[in-house]
């Protein structure tokens, strides 16, 4: 044990030597910032560019990849200048590539006024040397089913399945696929912040994003100028990867009875049940009926779980979930199709996100290597939490089976005196990242400040419709105020309801000209339950 302590020692002193080098580079080299390439459909004012990073830090002059960034000059004059604001919206596999058209957002005008908006794809995503572990076409084939309590013949396909695609992750990726780890990710965000010609960093993580940007801050505390950590993930040692998900399963099941209560009291317009429990009802019978004759031909009750799953993440997307449930059960098809039927043209995107979110979870840390383990754990909480947990392990089963050697979590903390004080948001009621963990990162970052919204559930809260919560964010990036270690922000309203008639009913999801702050990476219909 000893000896292997003191080798993993001399190999992190190794990717910290790596990293200061790659740092001093991007740094002299900089970002030949340009007009952005099509296919990343971000307008002018936006620049892209890109930042050489090297593949293995304990390398630094072995193989590189490039990362992609985009950037939108700040709007203020150059007294309010306060250099850079780097975003990662979580994942892992979200790209931060569009952070930049958040400048224009009423809610940011105000920062966008003081920082240059910058964001970039991590190591894996978009055309930031890509991963790949399965054909687009056939990861997202549908219609699939998805049984909240499945039997023995379904889970030896899926454990077939998962064996498969770890397998398909080696070999599109080969040797390479042992560095796409939260580590890097962490070490890649001071290589962008030399390349930004920044002396220190100031972030926004969103989800995902609050981990590897914490790992950030226990690895170069005297960089970090403002961090911004928005809907905590867990970062004890011990809940990462494994630990982490299962309490997220027992999460959403808190927050999907939300959503069912809210619905009840809406009886009069959805006329899905003046209960949660007949509202509940009311879905199985639409997961039963998808499972018989799939809806258009195109959805199963995987596409279905994996559609109303967005639900437990989002209250703006209550009444329209509901209202395509409403038009599903009253004989309308049409908007359930249009919402859960997997599109083409997103299938290389989707497919990408999993294997990224795949390769950094199994790498970053040790996962149970029998299967009695997963089957015994998610059978005793599916009689608890039927609704995703399921959907998670099979999400997370490839790590069973993963060849690449697993590292050890970083064990995050931080001393006031090393650190200027961070910002934690976090809502009481969030299910992707239950509240347990803010509590958990407020304790290891010294000097932090907890701000949660009291009696709400919705993921990723800075920009949102809360304008406590959003002071609070203000203060901080703006001028470095934190009131107290602890600030409450009331709820936001609840949604309302929308009227669900012929000549209305909801037909898709308007498709928001931005994406939530926090956006879960992109959640496949063949394997639904994708996590930030």
């Amino acid at each position: 044990m000893a000896r292997a302590d003191a080798a993993r020692a001399r190999f992190d002193r190794a990717e910290e030597r790596g990293t200061a080098i790659a740092a001093a580079r991007a740094a002299a080299a900089g970002i030949a910032f340009g007009p952005c390439p099509e296919a990343d459909r971000l307008p002018s004012p936006v620049e892209c560019g890109t930042v050489s990073v090297p593949l293995d830090y304990a390398r630094p002059y072995g193989p590189h990849i490039r990362l992609t960034v985009s950037r939108v000059r700040a709007t203020g004059a150059w007294h309010e200048r306060q250099g850079a604001l780097v975003f990662n919206p979580g994942g892992p596999g979200g790209s931060g590539m569009h952070f930049p058209l958040y400048a224009a957002v009423p809610q940011w005008r105000n920062i966008a006024r003081a920082y240059d908006f910058v964001g970039y794809a991590p190591r894996g995503v978009g055309r930031s040397a890509p991963l790949s572990c399965q054909d687009p076409a056939e990861f997202t084939k549908a219609p699939t089913n998805s049984p909240a309590h499945p039997d023995a013949a379904y889970k030896e396909q899926r454990k077939l399945r998962a064996q498969e695609y770890a397998r398909g992750c080696e070999r599109a990726t080969g040797p390479a696929l042992r560095h796409y780890t939260s580590i890097a990710n962490a070490r890649d965000l001071e290589v962008i912040r030399g390349a930004l010609r920044q002396e220190e960093l100031s972030f926004l993580g969103a989800s995902y994003g609050t981990y590897f940007g914490s790992v950030y801050a226990t690895l170069f505390p005297d960089r970090v100028r403002r961090m911004v950590l928005d809907s905590a993930v867990n970062p004890d040692p011990a809940q990462i990867w494994y630990r982490n998900n299962l309490d997220q399963s027992l999460a959403f099941e808190t927050r999907w009875a939300d959503w069912r209560r809210w619905v009840a009291k809406h009886h009069d317009t959805y006329r899905l049940g003046r209960t949660e429990e007949e509202v509940l009802r009311s879905f199985e019978r639409a997961v039963e009926s998808v499972e018989r004759a799939p809806a258009g031909g195109r959805v199963g009750s995987a596409q279905l779980r994996a559609a109303f799953l967005k639900a437990a993440y989002y209250d703006d997307v209550w009444a329209h979930r509901a209202g395509v449930l409403s038009a599903y059960l009253r004989g309308d098809p049409e908007p359930l199709v249009e919402t859960a039927a997997p599109r083409p043209e997103e299938a290389a995107a989707e497919e990408n996100g999993n294997a990224v979110y795949t390769a950094v979870e199994c790498n970053d840390a040790p996962w149970p290597r029998d299967w009695a383990t997963w089957d015994q754990d998610n059978t005793r909480l599916a009689r608890l939490a039927p609704f995703e947990t399921w959907d998670n392990a099979w999400m997370n089963l490839p790590c069973a089976y993963w060849g690449p050697p697993r590292r050890q979590p970083v064990d995050v903390r931080t001393e006031a005196d090393d650190t200027p004080p961070v910002l934690i948001l976090a809502a009481e009621r969030d299910a992707a990242t239950p509240y347990r963990g803010a509590l958990e990162l407020h304790r290891r970052l010294a000097g932090s400040t907890l701000v949660t919204e009291r009696g709400a559930g919705s993921h990723g809260l800075s920009g949102g419709s809360n304008a406590c919560v959003n002071h609070h964010v203000e203060a901080y990036l703006l001028h470095g105020r934190t009131q107290a270690k602890e600030v409450e922000c009331a709820a936001r309203a609840e949604p309302r309801p929308e009227p669900v008639t012929p000549a209305a009913t909801p037909r898709a999801v308007p498709r928001p000209a931005l994406p939530p702050i926090a956006a879960p990476p992109l959640v496949s219909p063949a394997l639904p339950g994708r996590r930030p």
